[in-house]
């Protein structure tokens, strides 16, 4: 199958092949038709599938087709993210996907001044990515109206309940309008996401691309059973190991905590590999400007909470 088959317009299809993109992946095969639709979805699928443009491609399509005339514009889709980081990507796929469209979106989220989001806002929009908290403050201040939502998108709802955002999803959810269209994604139907899904998902269409828990079919996983004292030299050997294979040591290591993350960082940094730290004690800025180090390949191991 090809993009072109799924009934997407002439604009949205030329940013599409702008990207370099012919085929969809197998989440966007399926929910792509779905939300054209206009019904509720309820998706399964593991980061790294293409989820992003598979609700990002059909809300604007349904958005550009169905375009309010006259007056200011109305915030009609609204998509909630778990974390920062993700917000931003999700916005910029609404942008690089919409720009042929004339739709307006930006992203709000805590850690940088509230003050040019407020602007944003006030401009008029059709889309609006945000986390909740971030979300819940400017509602409290009655910069945001939901009154208008026509589609509400909780993307990786099972890294919102885990971080225990289920009261501010909830209080989000209940001022939306009703007659709306709901698209919920997770990595996994968990009990607990299924319980959200019946609560706020009228009759969804269900699709899945990826087995419950499972990992995707492009990583291999390795198990080093070390002593904690040796961890820090264990991952060291891995990446040389790395460098003699001629292969590429840039990696992500995940700790559990911030005052871990730090150390880790700085004693990689002391035997020669370029590292950064991402936590919650540091600025969005200096987050920003690290993840952006690391995809340019100025940073070889991301060390992350």
């Amino acid at each position: 199958m090809l993009f072109t088959d799924l009934g997407l317009s002439e604009s949205i299809l030329r940013a599409i092949s702008e990207e370099g993109y012919t085929s969809p992946t197998p989440i966007q095969e399926k929910s792509i038709p779905a939300v054209l639709k206009g019904g509720d979805l309820l998706a399964a699928a593991q980061t790294g599938t293409g989820k992003t443009a598979g609700f990002t491609l059909p809300i604007l399509q349904r958005l550009s087709t169905t375009a309010k005339a006259g007056g200011k514009r109305q915030l009609r889709v609204l998509i909630l993210t778990p974390t920062r980081e993700l917000a931003a990507q999700v916005q910029e796929s609404v942008v690089t996907y919409g720009k042929y469209t004339g739709l307006k979106s930006t992203v709000i989220f805590g850690g940088v001044g509230a003050n040019p989001q407020i602007k944003a806002i006030a401009a008029g929009l059709d889309i609006l990515v945000a986390t909740p908290g971030r979300l819940l403050d400017l509602m409290s201040q009655n910069c945001v109206s939901l009154a208008n939502i026509e589609i509400l998108v909780l993307d990786e709802a099972d890294r919102m309940l885990d971080m225990g955002f289920l009261p501010d999803l909830q209080r989000i959810i209940d001022l939306i309008p009703a007659q709306r269209q709901t698209l919920l994604f997770s990595a996994t139907f968990s009990p607990e996401i299924k319980k959200l899904a019946q609560s706020y998902l009228r009759t969804p269409v269900t699709v899945e691309v990826a087995r419950q828990n499972a990992a995707a079919d492009t990583v291999k996983q390795v198990v080093h059973m070390v002593a904690a004292s040796d961890k820090q030299r264990a991952i060291v050997k891995v990446l040389e190991a790395r460098t003699l294979a001629g292969l590429s040591r840039q990696c992500i290591i995940f700790t559990n905590s911030r005052l871990g993350c730090a150390k880790l960082s700085r004693a990689l940094e002391r035997d020669g590999i370029k590292a950064g730290a991402i936590h919650g004690d540091k600025s969005q800025g200096e987050r920003t400007l690290t993840l952006d180090a690391f995809k340019s390949g100025a940073i070889e191991a991301l060390v992350a909470t």
